[in-house]
């Protein structure tokens, strides 16, 4: 199977990552980072994703995969069972982000969390000029169908990792165009400016 371009957020994440490591993908999607760290960095793979067609495409892609919800699955797996678990623009749809942050921490050494960033100029704006949910590319749902049930931005979750408990180890703000395959990063007031943010977690 051809080696597809990453995306621009994967890119950076999979830059993270250390050759033949063993990772634990959550809600891995059609499993385009797990397949790129296989093939060019050798690493062992696990992927957890609940949508079936996605699992499918995994599986077309010879990832290790398991269909399911990533909170009740991870709980399955040995502490320390992974280098990384990766929880890629998933954050903002989970119920209990804290105990999947404290799992990722139990069965992996380092975490990677991603994130579309709802401080970011273009969502104040609208929220403040037209007074009604914000809708951007980052955040393309209205507010009746969308799948994220947590709005955070980059200094939300700087808060959230003193209350939880980790360490943020790595950090990266972005903006990315052309569907996210191209992007630059942005270091002046990324909370503002950056429409993703990408953070690389250890324990406390």
């Amino acid at each position: 199977m051809k080696l597809e371009p990453l995306r621009y957020d994967l890119k950076i994440i999979a830059s993270w990552i250390e050759p033949e490591s063993k990772i634990l993908g959550l809600g891995c999607g059609e499993g385009d980072l797990l397949y790129w760290l296989k093939k060019e960095k050798n690493v062992k793979e696990r992927g957890i994703e609940i949508e079936e067609s996605k699992v499918v495409k995994c599986i077309e892609k010879g990832i290790s995969v398991l269909q399911g919800d990533i909170n009740e699955e991870i709980e399955d797996y040995p502490d320390n069972a992974f280098d990384y678990a990766i929880c890629s623009q998933t954050l903002q749809q989970v119920y209990e982000p804290s105990n999947l942050i404290h799992a990722m921490m139990r069965v992996a050494k380092m975490g990677v969390v991603s994130f579309p960033n709802f401080g970011h100029i273009k969502v104040r704006m609208q929220l403040a000029l037209a007074g009604s949910a914000p809708v951007t590319k980052e955040l393309p749902y209205s507010w009746h169908d969308t799948p994220n049930i947590r709005v955070l931005s980059l200094n939300d979750f700087k808060k959230f990792s003193e209350q939880v408990g980790f360490k943020i180890l790595k950090k990266a703000a972005i903006n990315t165009k052309e569907n996210q395959r191209h992007g630059k990063m942005v270091t002046f007031l990324p909370n503002l400016f950056a429409t993703y943010g990408i953070f690389l977690i250890g324990k406390e």
